[in-house]
């Protein structure tokens, strides 16, 4: 009777672990941003090498250093705003778990250092491109988000891909 208990028990223990198991690989971590890596659905964070900075995908927060402490913000710090994020390469980092990738600072900054670029790396959108000028001013629209609203009186003397 006690070996069928305890069967019973080892079971129901295994079962358990099975289905929390279960439960936090089904987690959707976030929406990754149109330059973020292709491929990568279940990753919180980005190590970008070019600019030593990180983005948590799962908040939408960039993560830089600053005065000697690391700062989360929801929009690109300004002295990044050049920085050209769809070609720029992305470490995905899908060893790490919590909310300070940066305690590993100094391994991901030697481990993949300025320029990084070990081959062509996808991205989940397109890049947004410039439709007009006018004014010093630019528009951007995104590729294949359009919505049928021009008129077709173009003069047809761009250089970009139509």
């Amino acid at each position: 009777m006690k070996t069928i208990r305890l069967f019973v028990v080892t079971v129901l223990l295994m079962a358990a672990g099975h289905a929390n198991a279960q439960l936090s690989v089904n987690v959707n971590i976030g929406n990754p941003p149109a330059w973020g890596p292709a491929g990568y659905t279940e990753v919180r964070y980005y190590y970008l090498p070019d600019i030593s900075m990180y983005y948590d995908v799962s908040t939408s927060e960039y993560i830089y250093a600053r005065n000697g402490a690391w700062v989360r913000t929801t929009v690109v710090p300004v002295r990044y705003r050049n920085y050209d994020f769809y070609n720029g390469y992305k470490v995905v980092l899908n060893d790490y778990r919590g909310g300070t990738p940066y305690v590993y600072y100094k391994t991901h900054h030697n481990k993949y250092p300025r320029g990084y670029h070990p081959g062509p790396q996808a991205t989940y959108g397109p890049r947004p491109v410039v439709v007009n000028h006018v004014h010093n001013t630019v528009v951007v629209k995104e590729r294949g988000h359009g919505h049928g609203g021009g008129h077709g009186h173009g003069r047809g003397h761009g250089h970009g891909k139509h």
